[in-house]
C-alpha cells in the first residue's frame, strides 16, 4: 500500500514538473512569436502611415486564435475543419498585411503618372524642387502626398538628396518609382530638362496602366475560374460528408483515403497555379 502510494505521489510529482515544463516551454515560443509578429506588424504598418497599438491588436489576434477554431468545431462536429481554421487563422495576420501593403502599392502605382505631371508642371513655372513637392503634397492625396511629405521633412532636416531617395526607394519597391526616381539622379547628375522627361515618363505610364487594366478586364474570367475550380472539390467533400458521412468517413481514416486526399491536393494547387501562370500576363 505504501509503495502504491510513493508510486503514486512520484508519477504526480513527475507529471506536474512535466507539465510545468512544457508550460514554460510554451511561454517561451508564445512570447518570442509575439515579439516577430509584433515586430513585423509594427515596422509593415509605420511603412502604410497606420500607427496602432500592437500589444491591443495582438490579444486581440490571440483571442481570435483561442476561440474561433474551436467554436467552428463545435458548431461543425469536423475536426479536420477546425484544424484547417486554426492554421488559417495562424497566418491570417501575415496574409492580411501583404493584402493591405500590395493596395497601397498599387494606389501609389495609379497615382504616380498624375504625381509626374504636377511636379513637371511646377518645375516648368520656375519653382525649385522642393517648393514642386511641396505643391504637390497639397494638391494630391494619399498614399502618395505621404510619401512624398517624408521625403521633404528628410530634406529640410538635412538629409542628403540621395539617401532621402534611397529610402524612399526602399519605401516603394516598384519599378515604375524606380524609374521615376532614376530620372531625378540622372538629372541631379548631369542636367538636363527634369520637367520633360517626367512628362514623356508619366505617358508612358498612363499607357502602361491602360494596358494592365485591359489585360486584367480580359483575364477575370479565367482567374475566377481557377478560384472556383480550387473551391469545388472542397465544397463537394463537405456535401458529401453531410449526406453520406459513413462513405467519406473512409476518406479520412484509412491510408488509401490520405493518398487520396494528398493526390486531390496536389492536382488542386498544380491547377490553380497553372490557371495563375496563365492569366498572369506582365508588361
Amino acid at each position: 500500500m505504501i509503495e502504491m502510494v510513493l508510486i503514486a505521489g512520484l508519477a504526480a510529482v513527475s507529471g506536474g514538473l512535466f507539465a510545468w515544463l512544457l508550460l514554460r516551454r510554451v511561454a517561451a515560443r508564445v512570447l518570442a512569436y509575439r515579439k516577430h509578429l509584433a515586430s513585423t506588424t509594427e515596422s509593415r504598418f509605420a511603412e502604410m502611415f497606420v500607427f496602432v497599438d500592437v500589444g491591443r491588436w495582438f490579444n486581440v489576434y490571440l483571442s481570435g486564435v483561442m476561440v474561433v477554431p474551436p467554436a467552428v468545431w463545435i458548431v461543425t462536429r469536423e475536426l479536420w475543419l477546425g484544424v484547417v481554421v486554426f492554421g488559417v487563422s495562424l497566418v491570417a495576420p501575415y496574409l492580411l498585411l501583404s493584402v493591405f501593403y500590395q493596395r497601397r502599392l498599387k494606389a501609389i502605382e495609379k497615382q504616380l503618372p498624375d504625381a509626374m505631371t504636377m511636379l513637371s508642371a511646377s518645375l516648368r513655372a520656375g519653382a525649385s524642387f522642393t517648393t514642386a513637392l511641396d505643391t504637390l503634397i497639397q494638391e494630391s492625396g494619399p498614399p502618395i502626398s505621404q510619401e512624398f511629405s517624408l521625403l521633404l521633412r528628410e530634406i529640410r532636416l538635412g538629409v542628403d538628396m540621395d539617401t532621402a531617395l534611397d529610402h524612399m526607394e526602399q519605401r516603394i519597391p516598384l519599378e515604375d518609382f524606380r524609374l521615376f526616381l532614376s530620372a531625378i539622379r540622372i538629372s541631379r547628375e548631369v542636367g538636363g530638362n527634369l520637367a520633360e522627361t517626367l512628362d514623356k515618363i508619366a505617358a508612358t505610364l498612363r499607357s502602361k496602366l491602360v494596358m494592365e487594366g485591359k489585360i486584367n478586364s480580359l483575364t477575370a474570367q479565367g482567374r475566377l475560374q481557377g478560384i472556383v475550380m480550387s473551391l469545388l472539390p472542397l465544397l463537394l467533400i463537405v456535401v458529401l460528408m453531410k449526406l453520406e458521412p459513413a462513405a467519406m468517413s473512409m476518406l479520412f481514416t484509412t491510408k488509401l483515403g490520405w493518398m487520396v486526399l494528398l493526390v486531390i491536393v496536389a492536382m488542386q494547387v498544380l491547377g490553380f497555379l497553372a490557371i495563375r501562370k496563365i492569366t498572369e500576363i506582365d508588361i
